[in-house]
This record gives structure tokens, C-alpha cells and sequence, in this order.
């Protein structure tokens, strides 16, 4: 069964899971063959009910010791941006389409986002974008991000939030 995983981590990002299961993107997805939602949903408001978007078999919950079977067993990973969530699905080498929470202050995660992006590792949108993105995205462009270099990653964070 062809599956998205939405992950927020453990924020609170309602916008976003309120965007994935809009009527329009889960519309998009099931026209991109996905038929399965999995929504780790965090500290949010928001937990969609199994029956809530049409055409997709859905499963919510807000939190697990690890999701790293979800990931796993994606075939489409939709992550907020924080630095955990990208490198875990990274690793795992899943698609990852970051949805940047366009309303915090100091957003450090759209630099992340938009240098994973500019390496060819992720896509990124926000909740407005989502639907659009969605509908356009070519996941063969991606390219592989090489786990296992920790001082690497380190410092590809530090270049990324302007630290060196």
C-alpha cells in the first residue's frame, strides 16, 4: 500500500496536519497513487479521524518511543524542519518533503531546508505551497544524503544556520 508519513516531531504544527488532510492535497495524493495516510500529529490539537479524508486509509497518532518503522515503510515522508525529523528520514533514505513552519520567529529551519534543498536531498514547501508542491514534485531529482559522518552533519548545520 503506497504511504505518506507526516511527522511534526515533537512540536506543535496543527497548519500542517490540517494541510495534508485538507480535501484538496488528500485529493492530490490519491490522484499520485498514495493510498495510505500516517499522521504522527506531536503536541497538536489536531488528530484527524481514520474516516476523515476520503480515498486514504488513515492513522494518527500523536506519539511512539520511535518512528522509525513509519518512516521505514514510507514511501513519501512530509516533515516539519526541524534538524531530527530531515536527518532521520534522510537516513533512512525515504523522499522527504519539509514543510517549513513559516511562522516562527528566527526561522533557522528554512535555512536547513533550503540548504538540504539546494544539495538535492529534500523538497521543501510551506502549508500554503503544499498542495502545489505536491502536485509538481519530481522525487527522482533527490540524491542520496550519506549517513555516518556526524562532524560532517555538524558541520553542515553550523554553515547552514550562518555559524561559520
Amino acid at each position: 500500500m503506497k504511504t505518506v508519513f507526516v511527522t511534526v516531531g515533537t512540536t506543535r504544527f496543527d497548519e500542517l496536519i490540517e494541510s495534508v488532510a485538507s480535501e484538496e492535497t488528500v485529493r492530490v495524493l490519491s490522484d499520485l497513487g498514495y493510498q495510505k495516510l500516517v499522521l504522527q500529529v506531536g503536541r497538536g490539537s489536531v488528530l484527524p479521524d481514520p474516516d476523515s479524508c476520503a480515498g486514504l486509509v488513515v492513522d494518527a497518532f500523536r506519539f511512539k518511543d520511535s518512528i522509525a518503522e513509519d518512516i521505514r515503510d514510507a514511501d513519501l515522508v512530509i516533515s516539519h524542519a526541524g534538524a531530527g525529523s530531515c536527518l532521520e528520514a534522510l537516513g533512512a533514505r525515504r523522499p522527504l518533503l519539509v514543510v517549513v513552519n513559516d511562522r516562527l520567529m528566527d526561522n533557522h529551519q528554512l535555512e536547513l531546508a533550503k540548504q538540504l534543498h539546494a544539495d538535492s536531498h529534500l523538497l521543501y514547501c510551506t502549508c500554503s505551497t503544499l498542495t502545489q508542491t505536491l502536485r509538481t514534485m519530481d522525487l527522482s531529482v533527490l540524491t542520496p544524503f550519506l549517513p555516518g559522518r556526524p562532524q560532517n552533519f555538524a558541520n553542515f548545520l553550523d554553515q547552514a544556520l550562518g555559524l561559520h
